[in-house]
């Protein structure tokens, strides 16, 4: 009795282990991630009738239709974007700026923290209500099955869209200006770490130049990284879905954040694990400026050949 009473206890401690392993893995699954954006854009949308902004939902939603093989950092990321230009809308109604969380580059962002940036998001729409007495009504949360990463990231992109009407204009030339300079940081660290000199200089500026041409070079900048991504065996992302004929300053910036995300990658490999700061405030940039910086950006990953020590 007493041999089978403790086998029985064994099979016990191991289906109970095996139970709570299963209830705490992928507990928050993209569909319950999917309804707290369906949250965010509520309330994103109740503070644009507040305030008597118009805008068209189904337009937008149609510059919204990403299908390629997004990751957790690239979902991560632009929630950060959200929250920056949350910030941008705090600073419009004389609220201070709150830095964005930033996190420790990894090679495997865990999905789980996604979620927790839509809460960060929700909580700064709260404050803000709150900060000027705006009641509104509490949204219900939706029950979704069968969601994937890649919805939450087109559901996040609404919001963000929806955001821009809300500040009443584009992400302007400083902010983008700001986010590339966290680029030119970390490429920086990321050159340092291979052991890699770099005599580049920036390049003279180019009067006529546009979001465009920005973009362009955006582009260029998240090919490469790809390439140095395959090389090295890591997981790449295929950002060829986010070409755009007509890119406007808010899309240079959201490619930014794309750069960004894949950087933190890079840098987890070389084992960097320096966090990459908030950026730094400007005010006076202009996009000849971003353009300059963006292709001086390109410039010097292009030093990189490989992510070997020596870059070659």
């Amino acid at each position: 009795k007493s041999q089978k009473g403790n086998i029985l206890m064994k099979i016990f401690a191991i289906l109970l282990l095996a139970f709570s392993f299963a209830l705490g893995a992928n507990s928050i699954t993209p569909s319950k991630v999917y309804s707290q954006v369906m949250i965010v854009e509520n309330e994103v949308e109740f503070l644009l009738k507040y305030y008597g902004i118009k805008y068209d939902k189904n337009r937008l939603k149609k510059d919204v239709s990403i299908t390629s093989n997004l990751l957790p950092r690239n979902i991560w990321q632009k929630s950060y974007e959200i929250l920056i230009k949350i910030n941008i809308l705090r600073n419009e109604y004389g609220l201070p700026t709150v830095e964005p969380v930033n996190i420790t580059p990894v090679l495997n962002l865990n999905p789980d923290l996604v979620y927790g940036m839509t809460q960060r998001i929700l909580t700064e729409i709260n404050i803000f209500k709150i900060r000027n007495d705006i009641v509104s009504p509490k949204f219900e949360k939706k029950i979704y099955k069968n969601k994937t990463p890649v919805d939450v990231f087109n559901g996040l992109s609404i919001v963000s869209l929806l955001i821009d009407k809300l500040n009443k204009n584009e992400i302007n030339p400083s902010f983008v200006f700001g986010e590339n300079m966290r680029v030119y940081d970390d490429i920086t660290l990321i050159l340092q770490q291979l052991k890699i000199q770099d005599k580049t200089i920036p390049a003279q500026k180019i009067k006529d130049s546009t979001p465009k041409d920005t973009f362009r070079t955006a582009m260029k900048i998240l090919t490469k990284i790809k390439q140095l991504e395959i090389n090295a065996g890591l997981t790449f992302v295929d950002f060829s879905q986010f070409k755009k004929e007509s890119p406007t300053l808010s899309d240079v910036f959201e490619l930014t954040q794309m750069i960004l995300a894949e950087l933190q990658t890079v840098k987890a490999y070389l084992g960097i694990e320096t966090i990459t700061p908030g950026a730094i405030k400007y005010k006076t940039k202009t996009a000849v400026e971003v353009n300059q910086l963006m292709s001086w950006n390109l410039r010097k990953l292009e030093l990189i050949k490989s992510l070997n020590i020596g870059g070659y």
